[in-house]
């Protein structure tokens, strides 16, 4: 072979095994490349945090194998195992008839005709009213919460809306609109607490409560002029009650009163007649011992009582004539008072 086609052969051969060798050494670095994303990708799909006010549910290959509390946590990355966050520890609402468009120092609510079918509802005695009502609750199992039912928020809505329809169905317009408010509300978490626990959804019922509770605008005058009747009926009849209350025990007070003064007067005539009998049988077993001396003090005693009130006292002789003055008080007063006057 002629030296120059060996020095050509040399030089492609050496042209040749320096592209395959730059070739491998950039293969290389891709490789290392590759296994550095590889290893980015599996430690950022590993890692997770919870937040505070929740727990995460692990799902491996779709199944449960933890519920892990808030604090940053470890899973197999590259979507192996995947967390659901659920927040437990916050109270969640549910508005039915209107929604809070903005919350703040001044909240705005949305009462578009579009919520209006929520709140429009029939009482037993087929009045239409208006009912607007909050449910508030917390998830208590987020296992149940995720895979008890589909959609657990449209349940929980389905169910409230069932409920209160059903208590209002059987209660009067007028005890829905004033009095029985409280109680509606009572009975329906009640309620639904059960029906919630029978579909095992992992939720806690905390309160109902009714906001606004009207009639519709259609009818309000005359809903309007109902209550007015009933609030004139229900003041008159109190102050009848009022007049009653005080009335009746006075009249009682004032019989009792006449009562006791009768038995007071009869204590009083039974107990001086009980002691005049008993002075008397006293002065009859005095008289009897000494008879003439009891007489003379009898007669005595009635004298003393008797003459100061008498003014002039007459002694008529048997022959009838012109009385003789025998104690003439009137006119020894006077002269007594003369002469003290003088002196």
């Amino acid at each position: 072979m002629p030296e120059s086609d060996f020095r050509e052969l040399t030089a492609a051969f050496n042209r040749l095994g320096g592209g395959r060798w730059s070739a491998l050494k950039g293969l290389g670095i891709f490789s290392w490349v590759l296994v550095l994303i590889i290893l980015i990708a599996a430690l950022s799909t590993s890692v997770y945090s919870v937040a505070p006010e929740g727990k995460a549910v692990v799902k491996r290959f779709g199944r449960v194998i933890g519920v892990r509390d808030p604090g940053l946590h470890l899973k197999l990355p590259f979507g192996i195992d995947k967390d659901f966050f659920v927040p437990t520890e916050r109270v969640l609402k549910e508005e039915f008839g209107f929604r809070t468009a903005r919350a703040g120092r001044r909240t705005v609510y949305d009462t578009s005709p579009e919520h209006f079918e929520e709140s429009l509802m029939l009482t037993g005695d087929l009045n239409v009213i208006d009912m607007e009502w909050v449910v508030q609750y917390r998830i208590a199992d987020p296992v149940k919460f995720l895979h008890r039912v589909r959609e657990p928020i449209d349940t929980i809505r389905d169910v409230s809306e069932a409920v209160v329809r059903s208590i209002v169905g059987n209660r009067l317009g007028s005890d829905v609109l004033t009095v029985g408010r409280v109680e509606i509300a009572a009975m329906a978490r009640t309620e639904m607490q059960q029906i919630l626990d029978s579909y095992e959804l992992g939720v806690a019922v905390m309160t109902v409560e009714l906001q606004d509770v009207t009639p519709p605008d259609e009818v309000k005058p005359a809903f309007n002029e109902v209550n007015e009747s009933r609030q004139e009926k229900e003041r008159l009849i109190n102050e009848a009650e009022k007049a009653r209350n005080q009335v009746i025990p006075k009249a009682r007070g004032e019989a009792d009163q006449i009562i006791a003064e009768a038995e007071a007067y009869k204590a009083e005539r039974v107990n001086k007649a009980r002691g005049e009998a008993a002075r008397f049988a006293a002065l009859v077993e005095e008289y009897r011992q000494a008879e003439d001396t009891t007489r003379r003090r009898l007669y005595i005693e009635m004298i003393n009582r008797v003459f100061p009130k008498v003014d002039r006292i007459f002694i008529m002789g048997e022959s009838g004539l012109s009385p003789l003055p025998l104690l003439d008080l009137q006119r020894d007063n006077a002269g007594m008072r003369r002469l003290e006057g003088g002196q």
